[in-house]
Protein backbone atom coordinates (compact mmCIF):
# COMPACT_ATOMS: atom_id res chain seq x y z
CA UNK A 1 0.00 0.00 0.00
CA UNK A 2 1.08 3.34 -0.68
CA UNK A 3 1.97 6.12 1.16
CA UNK A 4 -0.96 8.42 0.76
CA UNK A 5 -3.93 6.71 -0.21
CA UNK A 6 -7.94 8.12 -0.68
CA UNK A 7 -11.30 6.95 -1.28
CA UNK A 8 -14.52 8.41 -2.14
CA UNK A 9 -18.08 7.83 -1.30
CA UNK A 10 -20.84 9.29 -3.00
CA UNK A 11 -23.34 10.43 -0.02
CA UNK A 12 -26.16 11.36 -2.72
CA UNK A 13 -26.63 7.67 -2.82
CA UNK A 14 -24.52 6.06 0.29
CA UNK A 15 -22.27 4.27 -2.37
CA UNK A 16 -18.75 3.73 -3.34
CA UNK A 17 -17.76 6.47 -6.40
CA UNK A 18 -15.67 4.31 -8.30
CA UNK A 19 -13.95 5.60 -11.67
CA UNK A 20 -12.74 9.21 -10.75
CA UNK A 21 -9.51 10.08 -11.50
CA UNK A 22 -7.44 11.50 -8.76
CA UNK A 23 -4.33 13.02 -9.53
CA UNK A 24 -1.65 13.36 -6.28
CA UNK A 25 0.69 16.43 -6.45
CA UNK A 26 3.66 17.93 -3.98
CA UNK A 27 4.62 21.92 -3.76
CA UNK A 28 8.12 22.30 -5.27
CA UNK A 29 10.32 24.66 -3.57
CA UNK A 30 6.99 26.73 -1.94
CA UNK A 31 5.69 27.67 -5.71
CA UNK A 32 4.85 25.23 -8.61
CA UNK A 33 3.00 21.94 -8.14
CA UNK A 34 4.47 19.05 -9.68
CA UNK A 35 2.67 15.50 -10.40
CA UNK A 36 3.54 12.71 -8.43
CA UNK A 37 1.32 10.14 -9.76
CA UNK A 38 -2.13 9.51 -10.84
CA UNK A 39 -4.86 6.74 -10.31
CA UNK A 40 -8.26 5.84 -10.92
CA UNK A 41 -11.06 4.96 -7.79
CA UNK A 42 -11.30 1.67 -8.24
CA UNK A 43 -14.97 -0.52 -7.77
CA UNK A 44 -14.85 0.29 -3.83
CA UNK A 45 -13.95 3.96 -4.36
CA UNK A 46 -10.60 3.57 -3.55
CA UNK A 47 -6.88 4.67 -4.47
CA UNK A 48 -4.70 2.03 -3.11
CA UNK A 49 -1.72 3.66 -4.93
CA UNK A 50 -0.36 6.21 -7.06
CA UNK A 51 1.38 5.30 -10.44
CA UNK A 52 4.43 6.11 -10.36
CA UNK A 53 4.79 5.34 -6.65
CA UNK A 54 6.81 8.11 -4.80
CA UNK A 55 8.62 8.35 -1.88
CA UNK A 56 7.28 10.84 0.85
CA UNK A 57 9.28 13.65 2.01
CA UNK A 58 8.04 16.07 4.58
CA UNK A 59 5.99 19.04 2.68
CA UNK A 60 2.82 20.73 1.39
CA UNK A 61 0.87 17.78 -0.90
CA UNK A 62 -2.41 17.79 -2.44
CA UNK A 63 -5.01 15.07 -3.83
CA UNK A 64 -7.10 16.35 -6.88
CA UNK A 65 -10.36 14.65 -7.70
CA UNK A 66 -11.77 14.78 -11.20
CA UNK A 67 -15.63 15.32 -10.11
CA UNK A 68 -16.86 16.51 -13.44
CA UNK A 69 -16.64 13.48 -15.12
CA UNK A 70 -18.03 11.16 -12.43
CA UNK A 71 -21.41 13.55 -12.00
CA UNK A 72 -21.29 13.55 -15.75
CA UNK A 73 -21.54 9.88 -16.28
CA UNK A 74 -24.30 10.19 -13.53
CA UNK A 75 -26.29 11.92 -14.99
CA UNK A 76 -25.54 14.57 -12.02
CA UNK A 77 -25.66 18.70 -12.16
CA UNK A 78 -21.93 19.61 -12.01
CA UNK A 79 -21.53 22.61 -9.43
CA UNK A 80 -18.05 21.72 -8.16
CA UNK A 81 -16.13 20.08 -11.32
CA UNK A 82 -13.03 19.54 -9.37
CA UNK A 83 -11.93 19.53 -5.35
CA UNK A 84 -8.20 19.47 -4.34
CA UNK A 85 -7.47 18.86 -0.91
CA UNK A 86 -4.26 20.36 0.65
CA UNK A 87 -2.41 18.58 3.35
CA UNK A 88 1.71 18.58 4.94
CA UNK A 89 3.25 15.91 5.52
CA UNK A 90 5.21 16.14 8.48
CA UNK A 91 5.85 12.43 9.51
CA UNK A 92 7.20 10.75 6.00
CA UNK A 93 7.03 7.54 7.54
CA UNK A 94 3.59 7.67 8.55
CA UNK A 95 0.47 6.51 6.31
CA UNK A 96 -1.98 9.25 5.14
CA UNK A 97 -5.20 8.53 4.21
CA UNK A 98 -7.78 10.99 2.49
CA UNK A 99 -11.09 10.24 2.40
CA UNK A 100 -13.68 12.90 0.37
CA UNK A 101 -17.73 12.41 0.93
CA UNK A 102 -19.28 14.17 -1.93
CA UNK A 103 -22.44 14.78 -3.29
CA UNK A 104 -23.15 16.84 -6.24
CA UNK A 105 -23.64 19.97 -4.38
CA UNK A 106 -20.82 19.05 -1.25
CA UNK A 107 -17.56 17.64 0.07
CA UNK A 108 -16.39 17.49 2.86
CA UNK A 109 -12.80 15.63 3.98
CA UNK A 110 -10.64 14.37 6.60
CA UNK A 111 -7.60 12.61 7.75
CA UNK A 112 -8.92 8.87 7.76
CA UNK A 113 -6.41 6.33 8.70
Amino acid sequence: MSAITCHVLDTSIGKPAPGIQVRLERRSGGQAWQSLGQALTNADGRVTGFEPEEQLTSGEYRVCFDTATYFMRQGQPIFYPRVEVTFHVAAPAEHYHIPLLLSPYGYSTYRGS
